[in-house]
């Protein structure tokens, strides 16, 4: 944690954005829809920029908590560009304060300097593991809504969701979709580009991030093959999903989790 060492830049965007996501988890609540949305894509922006800051500033880091920021920025961002072809979506307070969240653990945790050594191709790989990272979150916050609204909806209550369930279900399976191709773009250049990727003989090797990255492909195949073939709706292919996205969230993040904060060093 090197919360002292942040330069003015970067805590003012991080509050900034942070407050801002406040504000639309506040408009949300309030069912000020305008209010909500206009916060998201100012929320959005500044960290945004927060993330250019740091990522590619002078002294670039990455670690759990900057992926889980990353991840924050592109739900936002999907959800920004979602909720603009569908209008009648309803901004989500727990999204906004999802994105807060990840802003100021950002900030607490920066993650560690990249290493020298590493491929320029490197950034790419990230890139494709993150937006999965990205994709998958969103799928979970859309089956959320959706599960939330059946629920609403059998106790004879507005289910708040501003769209039909089975539009709901038909995208969150599209983000389901690409995500896994994008996981399986990632997984397959990490197995045959590792070495080349990382600047080290030994950065292949099979430990509990390849194997709970692996765990997570093997899910979500079942879930889209489940899906395909066998019809699986509703809340069994929900916990399939949950059960995929929680074992992708400890591929990476745990681990650098357990290495940064329990253990106090890095990759």
């Amino acid at each position: 944690m090197i919360l002292a060492s942040a330069s003015p830049l970067t805590l003012t965007l991080a509050l900034g954005a942070a407050a801002a996501y406040a504000a639309a988890a506040t408009g949300a609540a309030r069912s000020s829809q305008t209010l909500s949305r206009l916060a998201v894509w100012l929320a959005w922006g500044l960290h945004g920029l927060l993330l250019v800051s740091s990522l590619w500033g002078a002294e670039p880091r990455f670690g759990f908590a900057p992926a889980l920021s990353v991840t924050a920025w592109l739900v936002g961002l999907v959800y920004a560009v979602e909720s603009h072809v569908y209008p009648q979506l309803r901004t989500p307070w727990l999204l906004a304060g999802v994105g807060a969240g990840a802003v100021l653990l950002g900030l607490l945790f920066p993650g560690s300097l990249l290493h020298t050594a590493a491929s320029g191709w490197l950034p790419l790989h990230w890139a494709l593991g993150i937006a999965s990272y990205g994709l998958f979150a969103v799928a979970v916050v859309h089956a959320w809504l959706m599960t939330r609204a059946e629920v609403r909806i059998r106790r004879a209550a507005d289910a708040h969701t501003g769209l039909p369930l089975l539009t709901m279900e038909r995208l969150t399976f599209r983000f389901v979709g690409v995500g896994f191709v994008l996981l399986s773009a990632t997984l397959l250049a990490g197995f045959f580009f590792g070495t080349q990727l990382y600047g080290n003989p030994h950065a292949l090797k099979w430990d509990h991030k390849a194997a709970f990255s692996v765990l997570s492909w093997l899910t979500f195949a079942a879930l889209l093959i489940g899906r395909a073939r066998f019809g699986w709706r509703g809340r069994r292919a929900v916990r399939v999903l949950y059960i995929g996205s929680g074992l992708l969230l400890l591929a990476y993040a745990g681990s650098r989790f357990v290495l940064e904060v329990i253990l106090g060093r890095s990759l």
